[in-house]
């Protein structure tokens, strides 16, 4: 058992905190500019956002942002790029509401139908893109966007009154799910907080078990630090890329669960999109590792559910969004800025030890792979 490095552990934390301290810096230049107190705003938007109300609010959020990362992250550690996880949750959603509104079970098994569909058809989308990947040559990176495409028309169409859907109070949705589809949630002072957030956190114990204490995990993420090294040591590297993309997508299947079981308990034109797409820059903000994503993913929802407060006191929320931007593109300079010292501080620790020049530094690319 590897011991607790402080060191490391501290400088694990560094690129977090220099990416949230930029983009704290960059949005007060902004709101300087647009003739607003920076320290004003932020203020209001954390006594905004602790309210109990708005804490369930975040904490509801944070569920789904978790989910959307974590099928992310799977792709990452495998140095693969993942972005079909909207397209691959919003369809799977789809056929979970579908299936779901036209069965009767009991309470347990009906939820666990629910959730099999929406793993089952997430993986199978996702699962084509790694075919082709594997067996065409096809970049996962182009195959996930269009698939992304074609699982929004997909679901499109199938939320037509004349296939699935049905309309009411002039909203084009699915039929609702009966009370033994629901999932319960915890009723607290500020609202009720999906319970599907047990399951979301099961999640990521599972991501940290099977990815970090498995031989299925080293094998997939030897495959994506070195294709060649996983081979020499009798790796199927075309079989890890296809469960890589099979697991990523189940994992996505889930995404929009917590919403469809524990709030809309149908699946509509309202339903919201974009939490594939949100989960890739929590991935990167959380390093890839299940606890920084669940942080990452209350930062995230946070910033979604404070940012209300900025219109009603005249302060443009797209402040938020600019905020959110410059995280994404701060904490990759930031790993990288970091990755970079580390290697060269290890460098003068060895030569030190040693006795001889330091050799020189000569850090390649860092990749999605290597970030732990």
């Amino acid at each position: 058992m590897s011991r607790f490095d402080p060191r490391r552990a501290g400088m694990a934390l560094v690129a977090p905190a220099m990416a949230f301290v930029v983009a704290v810096a960059l949005s007060s230049v902004v709101l300087v500019v647009a003739g607003h107190a920076p320290m004003t705003a932020f203020r209001s938007m954390f006594d905004f956002g602790v309210q109990p109300d708005n804490v369930v609010n975040i904490v509801n959020k944070a569920s789904g942002y978790y989910l959307s990362a974590l099928a992310v992250a799977i792709g990452f550690r495998m140095n693969l790029f993942n972005i079909g996880v909207d397209g691959q949750y919003r369809l799977a959603a789809m056929c979970a509401a579908v299936i779901g509104a036209a069965v009767a079970l009991p309470g347990p098994l009906h939820i666990l139908l629910i959730v099999v569909v929406a793993v089952i058809v997430g993986a199978i989308w996702a699962g084509i893109a790694g075919y082709l990947k594997v067996y065409r040559g096809v970049s996962e990176v182009i195959s996930t966007i269009m698939l992304n495409y074609i699982g929004t028309a997909l679901a499109a169409w199938m939320l037509t009154p004349a296939v699935f859907a049905t309309l009411e109070n002039n909203i084009v949705k699915t039929p609702d799910l009966p009370e033994s589809g629901w999932f319960p949630g915890f009723a607290t002072s500020g609202g009720e907080v999906y319970g599907f957030v047990v399951v979301s956190a099961l999640v990521g114990v599972g991501y940290w078990f099977l990815l970090g204490r498995t031989r299925f995990g080293f094998d997939l993420r030897a495959t994506g630090m070195s294709e060649p090294a996983a081979v020499a040591s009798g790796v199927d590297v075309k079989k890890m890329v296809v469960a890589s993309m099979l697991l990523s997508g189940g994992v996505a299947g889930l995404v929009g669960l917590p919403i469809l079981l524990g709030a809309s308990h149908s699946y509509g034109q309202d339903f919201p999109a974009g939490i594939g797409f949100t989960g890739i820059a929590i991935a990167l903000l959380g390093r890839n590792h299940p606890i920084g994503i669940a942080f990452a993913s209350v930062l995230w929802g946070f910033l979604d559910v404070s940012n209300q407060i900025l219109d009603l006191e005249g302060i443009p929320k797209e402040i938020v969004t600019i905020m959110q931007g410059t995280i994404v593109l701060a904490v990759v300079v930031a790993y990288e800025v970091v990755r970079r010292w580390r290697v060269n501080s290890e460098q003068r620790r060895v030569a030190a030890q040693l006795g001889g020049p330091q050799a020189p530094a000569a850090p390649g690319p860092a990749t999605t792979a290597g970030v732990a």
